[in-house]
């Protein structure tokens, strides 16, 4: 199965090695920006052997969105409104062609979602590819809630200069959230939930100068 056009060999390589590390823990897998589906198809085939996983994809399929401030950058004229439009049956095909269950897609701008009824209850890991501030921002609202621990949320751009809106979304998300922390593999933010024996605080740790 060749590696999707969208994102490097190094990209691809660390995404499904991140995928396949947390496959064991509860939660299905999303992808939020989903395009033409050819980083999906490689998703849904490495969690194919796991019964307990569903792939869910969300696109508006109608492109890019309108850029906001966040995102202007001199290296990122060709990241217009309506670029990178696709189609939602042209993604059902590549899943059927590779003989994989169908996802769950959801067309719709990622703050038309609804989290209750529009996500998976649980989340062991997310790809985020939305390439503009807002879309990341509301895409990591989203999905947060919803990852288990030990469970990692992978934002796209990261380290992309035509589209700096991306870092600036991880990046206020991290502040505000210290129950996870910051990896960053290939240009990729890894963004990892901790877990319950890595919150531990100062004041619960054993008093080293009492023994």
């Amino acid at each position: 199965m060749s590696q999707p056009a969208q994102i490097s060999d190094s990209e691809t390589r660390a995404l499904l090695a991140e995928l396949t590390a947390v496959c064991q823990l509860e939660g299905d897998v999303v992808e939020f920006g989903c395009y033409a589906g050819d980083t999906s198809v490689l998703l849904a085939d490495t969690i194919r052997h796991q019964p307990d996983k569903w792939l869910w994809l969300y696109d508006s399929f109608a492109g890019l969105p309108a850029k906001g401030v966040a995102d202007w950058s001199p290296h990122g004229r060709d990241f217009q409104a309506g670029a990178l439009r696709a189609n939602s049956d042209t993604v059902r095909h590549k899943f059927r062609k590779h003989h994989l269950p169908e996802p769950v897609i959801k067309q719709a701008w990622f703050d038309e979602l609804d989290p209750t009824s529009d996500l998976p209850a649980k989340i062991c890991f997310a790809l985020l590819d939305g390439d503009f501030y807002a879309s990341i921002r509301t895409s990591l609202a989203l999905v947060a809630p919803k990852v288990v621990e030990g469970g990692v949320i992978a934002v796209h751009d990261y380290r992309n200069p035509a589209l700096p809106g991306s870092a600036k979304a991880v990046n206020e998300f991290l502040a505000q959230h210290p129950e996870f922390t910051l990896r960053i593999v290939s240009g990729l933010a890894l963004i990892d939930k901790k877990s319950a024996s890595a919150k531990i605080s100062l004041t619960d740790a054993p008093d080293s100068t009492n023994s």
